[in-house]
């Protein structure tokens, strides 16, 4: 019997990534550098409303999109 999967791959604004299992959007956006930035999140094309990114789970072959405010002139 194969060992438990301790990682899972999934795909982040194009970009394949391994995270570790059971990783939630929050914990995510802090390994990508993102906390404290206003950022719209989606997964498999459907919007996780920022109250829930502390609960939903990644899985595996998740696809995420990130989107971030840029400010400029």
């Amino acid at each position: 019997m194969p060992p438990p999967r301790t990682t899972i791959r999934i795909i982040v604004n194009a970009t394949p990534m391994d995270i570790p299992q059971g990783q939630t959007i929050t914990q995510l956006l802090a390994t990508l550098g993102k906390t404290g930035q206003p950022a719209a999140v989606e997964v498999n094309q459907n919007l996780v409303p920022k109250r829930h990114h502390d609960t939903h789970t990644l899985h595996q072959g998740d696809t995420i999109e990130i989107v971030t405010l840029v400010g400029g002139g």
